[in-house]
């Protein structure tokens, strides 16, 4: 049944950043995104994903909260792989990738302000059994 809200199926998602500019360099050069738009005086920009209708939305902020909420988490075909070109670019991960048998592998990592985001390989799409 469809929601009476009559959503477009668009999500932005918004987080909060120290030094903007920095931060939409490390977005596009490190997680491949594309900058939509920035606007300097509002200290906002939004960043295309490869997930349609989802961006990343960034706010300049002078102290981030990055405690508890929401953690953005991505689907990638091969988690090892996506890993590992991440750790190459000194990104910080939350330990060693997880896995749950036949269904799911997860890897939790840090933007420079500690955003907590995470990677997660679907092993009952790709028929696996890990």
């Amino acid at each position: 049944m469809a929601s009476p809200l009559r959503y477009d199926g668009g999500l932005t998602c918004a987080m909060s950043v120290r030094d903007l500019a920095a931060s939409m360099q490390w977005y596009q050069k490190v997680l491949g995104f594309t900058l939509l738009y920035h606007l300097e005086d509002m200290g906002w920009c939004e960043l295309a994903t490869e997930t349609k209708g989802v961006n990343v939305g960034l706010s300049q902020v002078e102290e981030p909260e990055v405690k508890g909420g929401a953690t953005l988490t991505f689907g990638v075909k091969d988690i090892d792989a996506a890993r590992s070109i991440l750790e190459e670019q000194h990104v910080r991960f939350d330990g060693e990738t997880q896995t749950i048998p036949s269904m799911v592998k997860l890897a939790t990592f840090y933007d420079p302000d500690g955003n907590k985001l995470m990677l997660y390989q679907d092993l009952q799409k790709q028929g696996a059994g890990c």
